[in-house]
């Protein structure tokens, strides 16, 4: 009996998976086992295990051959357990005497006993670092994995190069450390390349001092996608842990690898029809969605109100908690979810409404009942809603210097360190007491606050998000406190909180 292990920390956290093998002498027919809930790809391992063996000269003998995968209440899926299983496997049939203790094996195989890359080797390779192992693992994967620095990790292309390793004929190449950016790329988009729209351009660099969610609302065709696509170029880059947790997130998700880009936030646009599993996550083994994508992003949904209701409702936790946990009959899941949720939507079904034009025939009711597509609690996680009217044809045509965005940047970046120093956290992020701490309404500010919460019926959370993002202007002014027009900008900056 031979034991190889594989270790992996994926959806369930830190996954110490045990790859026993038991080979016994059969009278009749041999037969090829795996026990432990393996899912079909796992089960079909014994066909490509069994021809990588035969390629890499290795006879696998016509005998019982018995494969536990376990903790065995776990359910197994993926081929990463093919290069574990071959090595026990071979262990055993050649009665060698391999010190595989101090190693973890990741790695499909190929019938030629090539070794194909996997999903989650990052999250794979931080484990057993932490667990003072070394990794081998297929070429395709060492890019992901040269990204942690302080970790053993070697390369194989092959079964027989594995093999040769633990023979002591040749040794594998270690996976050197990658050198992250000296710096992020500048910019895809530019502030400047949108025309007029000061109001929501402002509304734009407040959300990203603080960290706020955003709501656009305005007719078709007048800026509110130009104006998220420009969001990230606001915000700070990427720290390398920063960008090692999303490129560990990607990694599970079998997103590709970009190194230049590795420190450039993400940002993700999914389509109005994505389902409530690709938004937030899930299926029977449950997988990042979009949410967890846009981890420490961007999150653009355009045309929010076409989204559907379940998708949209569940966005409430991760928005307000900043993860997202998914649970199934097996257990609970939970992935980060940390991110800056931009939308947009048109003001009403035809799209018209306030454009000055005499299009819109859309009645109040009728408007109401498609803004009533957005519950209001839903409505209340915005911490701004701003109007983007149409523009002039005079504005369309002007050119605008370059470089807004990084004078912009600039800004926030000033603001959003004077948060980490007050309170190490952005103002988005603040529980009510520690808004009541640092963020206390000077006795003019606090009376125009509850002025307007009479008004308009405001919820105690759209008075919290308010003072808020008062505190995130007054950061950008450089203000210790936040002033009546601070309070007043803020306000403002939340039309849909007024009747129609």
């Amino acid at each position: 009996m031979t034991l190889a292990r594989l270790l992996s920390r994926g959806q369930r956290g830190l996954d110490a998976y045990e790859v026993i093998v038991e080979v016994h002498r059969a009278n009749g027919l041999p037969a090829f086992r795996i026990a432990g809930l393996p899912e079909a790809a796992v089960r079909e391992s014994k066909d490509r295990v069994r021809a990588a063996l035969e390629a890499s000269n290795v006879k696998v003998p016509a005998s019982k051959i018995t494969v536990h995968l376990g903790p065995a209440d776990i359910p197994k899926e993926g081929g990463r357990f093919d290069l574990a299983i071959a090595i026990g496997l071979a262990e055993t049939i050649r009665e060698a005497a391999w010190k595989t203790g101090g190693y973890e094996f990741l790695g499909e195989l190929g019938l030629n006993g090539e070794l194909r890359p996997i999903r989650g080797a990052v999250p794979a390779v931080l484990a057993a670092r932490d667990a003072g192992r070394t990794t081998i693992l297929p070429y395709a994967n060492a890019p992901e994995a040269a990204l942690i620095g302080d970790a053993h990790v070697l390369r194989a292309d092959s079964l027989l190069e594995v093999i040769e390793h633990l023979d002591g004929y040749r040794s594998l190449q270690c996976v050197c450390s990658a050198d992250w950016p000296s710096a992020a790329p500048p910019p895809a988009f530019d502030l400047a390349d949108v025309n007029g729209h000061a109001w929501p351009k402002r509304a734009l660099i407040v959300a990203a001092a603080g960290g706020h969610h955003v709501l656009l609302s305005g007719p078709p065709g007048t800026g509110k996608s130009m104006l998220a696509q420009r969001l990230p170029g606001l915000l700070p880059p990427m720290s390398p842990e920063e960008a090692l947790k999303v490129i560990s997130i990607e990694s599970v998700a079998g997103e590709p690898l970009d190194l230049e880009q590795a420190l450039r936030r993400p940002y993700r646009a999914p389509h109005h029809s994505a389902s409530v599993a690709a938004l937030v996550g899930g299926g029977s083994h449950p997988r990042p969605g979009e949410i967890s994508l846009a981890h420490l992003g961007v999150l653009f949904l355009d045309e929010l109100p076409e989204f559907r209701r379940s998708a949209l409702e569940a966005l409430r936790e991760p928005l307000q908690n900043g993860k997202i946990s998914i649970a199934r009959a097996a257990g609970t899941v939970s992935f980060p979810a940390r991110f800056q949720l931009v939308a947009a939507m048109n003001p009403c079904p035809c799209g018209h409404l306030g454009d000055h034009t005499d299009r819109c025939r859309c009645s109040p009711n009728v408007v109401q009942q498609y803004r009533a597509k957005l519950s209001g609690p839903l409505l209340d996680r915005f911490d701004i809603h701003v109007e983007v009217p149409r523009q002039p044809f005079d504005v369309g045509r002007r050119l605008n210097a370059p470089g807004e965005t990084i004078e912009a940047a600039a800004r926030v970046r000033d603001a959003r360190a004077i948060q980490f120093a007050r309170s190490s956290a952005l103002n988005a992020q603040l529980e009510p007491r520690e808004l009541r701490r640092i963020a206390e309404l000077e006795p003019s500010s606090r009376r125009l606050l509850a002025h307007a919460a009479e008004r308009w019926n405001l919820s105690l959370r759209s008075c919290n998000r308010i003072t808020k993002v008062a505190r995130s202007i007054a950061d950008l002014a450089g203000e210790p406190e936040i002033l009546p027009l601070h309070t007043a900008e803020a306000i403002q900056l939340r039309c849909l909180d007024r009747p129609l």
